[in-house]
């Protein structure tokens, strides 16, 4: 639901894969952004009206993505499709951070557009130090790169969980990504990928910033 500039890509790139797409907007003149190669279903109507669902095959589909530019409306299509439907893959796009979380906790996956928007220009803005590579929609846990101070050379990644909170998701090598074991022992160059709760990050920053206190 939704042909905007998501939506429309969004379609798009399914039918590319392989998948049969139906697209709803309320707008007609929406549906030309998604090309004259595009072989799917294009239907005028509100995404969560029952009616224009049914139209675009909602009883058969496998998944549901409400793209529109309304919290409201993706949220109310999204629980349509999930619970009126069955439709077992279903997100909504969220501008609302706040609303995000409410949704999430409520069952319903959400794209928080805002905080996804920020962390992608923040770590254009500050190309160093710590880097969010990815946060759950209620922004409690996060995925985040680190540095770490000269001193942490040669130690094992152990020693980073017992000075931090965090739990070590990977670590980039010479451009590559590792799954670190306890033999793993930390190299220049190295980055660190930690999967840290959100108040924690600064905490965090500032232990490794430093050498570390256990050995």
């Amino acid at each position: 639901m939704g042909c905007g500039r998501v939506g429309s890509t969004l379609a798009v790139d399914l039918e590319k894969a392989g998948h049969t797409v139906a697209v709803i907007d309320q707008n007609r003149e929406a549906f030309r952004r998604l090309g004259a190669d595009f072989n799917g279903r294009t239907i005028a109507g509100v995404g969560f009206d029952r009616d224009t669902l049914l139209e675009a095959g909602i009883e058969k589909a496998d998944a549901f993505a409400a793209v529109s530019n309304g919290d409201n409306s993706n949220i109310l299509a999204a629980r349509v499709a999930r619970e009126n439907f069955g439709v077992k893959n279903v997100v909504a796009r969220i501008y609302d951070p706040g609303r995000a979380e409410i949704y999430q906790r409520l069952g319903i996956p959400t794209v928080a557009t805002v905080l996804w928007t920020t962390d992608q220009i923040m770590r254009r803005l500050t190309p160093d130090g710590t880097k969010s590579e990815w946060r759950d929609p209620t922004g409690t846990v996060e995925l985040v790169e680190f540095s770490f101070h000269k001193d942490w050379y040669g130690k094992a990644v152990s020693v980073i969980e017992k000075n931090t909170s965090p739990r070590i998701a990977f670590i980039t090598r010479l451009g590559e990504a590792l799954l670190p074991d306890e033999h793993t022992v930390l190299q220049e160059g190295d980055l660190l990928h930690l999967f840290v709760s959100e108040r924690m990050i600064s905490a965090v920053e500032k232990t490794l910033a430093i050498s570390p206190r256990v050995k």
